[in-house]
């Protein structure tokens, strides 16, 4: 029977996650001295013995768990990829970062490496991808966490959960007697479509203004594309007085651009950005934003993965808050 009982048994016993547990049995470190006699009491009484991670790993696979994201120049995804690899080396684990640039060809082609090589697992914000492009990686017996605003498939999921904060956005935003409000939003053959810009568009309606289509423009989440959409919107007749973009970096390409064509922010159109990435708050005037911390969403798809590596099945989804951050652009 002892040797039947995981990682996951242990960490509901003594009321921690099954990552605590990893770190009194490795030392690898630091654990709250209270936290790890009640760790130590649930391993004894449970007569668990130290060999979940040897059979997670013991069939063949290798030590690497892929990242994959679409676009490493945005500091976010390198902040998740820190805090993931902050949680999973001391298991033995070791980060590999793949950058897809958001093209589809390169997504899957870094999903049948990951089963050629017999990855421990993949956490991945994909882009153009969709559920059935990770069956291979469920036949393989390899764990997926998915990072995104939409479920894909069987796969975990950490997800935002920005509704409040994204209110909070339009309200002050509002507030300020901005009534026109536009977009900068994701192209139009992203994965999912585009739930920043519905959650926005519905948001608004509740508060007594609205996000016309007019005033929605496309593009991929690049500063170029901010640039090239925030001009085309202070082109039109009928100009906007608020912008919201698709993540920062979008928002700090609109900035570029109200720069070069002598357009004050926030006196001519306030700026609201998405992610609130480092640069965030370096810029001048520093960037309005909804954060979305990424150390977080890095520590969530860890322990997710963790979870199934020491043998769950059941799918699930774990919700990181956003929170609004007022700072120069508004």
């Amino acid at each position: 029977m002892a040797g039947r009982v995981t990682m996951a048994d242990v960490a509901r016993a003594a009321g921690v996650s099954s990552a605590t547990v990893s770190y009194v049995l490795s030392g690898k470190r630091p654990v709250a001295e209270e936290t790890r006699r009640v760790v130590e009491a649930a391993i004894a009484d449970l007569g668990f013995t130290v060999n979940t991670m040897a059979r997670s790993l013991r069939t063949g696979r290798s030590s690497i768990v892929a990242l994959v994201v679409p676009d490493l120049s945005n500091p976010f995804y390198a902040q998740l990829a820190a805090s993931l690899q902050k949680e999973l080396r001391p298991l033995g684990l070791h980060v590999m970062v793949c950058d897809t640039q958001a093209v589809r060809d390169e997504e899957r082609a870094f999903l049948r490496e990951a089963v050629q090589q017999r990855f421990a697992g993949v956490v991945i914000t994909p882009f153009r991808l969709v559920a059935k492009d990770f069956q291979t990686l469920s036949a393989a017996g390899i764990p997926v966490v998915v990072s995104a605003d939409l479920p894909f498939g069987e796969a975990d999921l950490v997800t935002p959960d920005a509704r409040a904060a994204m209110r909070q956005a339009l309200t002050e935003v509002t507030g300020a007697g901005r009534r026109r409000i536009a977009m900068i939003a994701g192209p139009r053959d992203a994965t999912g479509g585009d739930p920043r810009l519905e959650l926005l568009r519905a948001l608004a309606v509740q508060l007594g203004t609205a996000l016309p289509g007019r005033l929605v423009v496309r593009g991929e989440h690049t500063r170029e594309a901010g640039a090239a959409g925030f001009e085309r919107l202070m082109r039109m007749k009928h100009r906007p007085d608020a912008v919201f973009c698709a993540n920062d970096v979008v928002a700090i390409g609109a900035m570029d651009k109200a720069e070069e064509l002598g357009i004050g922010i926030p006196g001519d159109v306030a700026l609201v950005g998405h992610d609130d990435a480092s640069f965030a708050s370096l810029v001048r005037p520093r960037l309005t934003t909804v954060r979305y911390p990424a150390p977080d969403v890095g520590r969530a798809a860890a322990r997710l993965l963790i979870e199934r590596l020491d043998g769950r099945v059941a799918r699930r989804t774990v919700k990181v808050k956003a929170q609004f951050v007022p700072r120069g652009t508004v």
